[in-house]
């Protein structure tokens, strides 16, 4: 099924005040076809006064045909397309916008990238990645996560068994 496109611009007004001469005006409507809106300056201040350039740029966009259906995509689904580039290219992406970088910063995609790229993930290594975080641990050599995993059972080791000598451990006092 196709949709028809809409093909022109529609820009609608309202007056609001408290004088009662305007109490009963009618909104306002100018209605231009994309070639008419290209070419016509009018409507294109009207634009830029109320909504700015940004929205000007946009409209222009759209009345030639340039749609950014990235911009229209979740953030899971970009995360997910994303997960599948080269390094080289995340890095690329994630200075285009700053939704970009935010999204190629984010932890759920170097969650993601960990997952995709190792076979198996322990809960040692999934507390460590809590700690350390995914992208940090994705960047980690073996030989430097072996040894933070190492650090980190040692630690909980040691506060095993601080935590069984203080229930051993008589109140004073009693």
């Amino acid at each position: 099924m196709s949709y028809p496109l809409d093909l022109e611009v529609i820009f609608r007004w309202w007056k609001i005040s408290l004088r009662s001469e305007y109490r009963s005006a009618k909104p306002g409507e100018t209605k231009e076809t994309h070639e008419d809106f290209l070419e016509k300056s009018h409507l294109q201040v009207q634009i830029a006064l109320v909504f700015g350039s940004k929205i000007l740029d946009y409209v222009f966009n759209l009345c030639e045909g340039k749609f950014d259906f990235l911009e229209r995509l979740s953030d899971s689904l970009l995360l997910n397309i994303i997960s599948y580039l080269d390094l080289e290219d995340i890095a690329r992406l994630s200075q285009t916008s700053r939704r970009f970088a935010k999204l190629c910063m984010s932890e759920e995609l170097w969650e993601q990238i960990v997952r995709s790229s190792c076979d198996h993930i322990t809960p040692d290594m999934r507390a460590l990645a809590q700690d350390l975080g995914w992208r940090r641990m994705y960047f980690t050599n073996k030989l430097q996560l072996q040894r933070h995993l190492r650090k980190r059972k040692q630690r909980q080791g040691s506060q095993r068994k601080q935590s069984a000598l203080d229930a051993h451990v008589p109140a004073a006092g009693k």
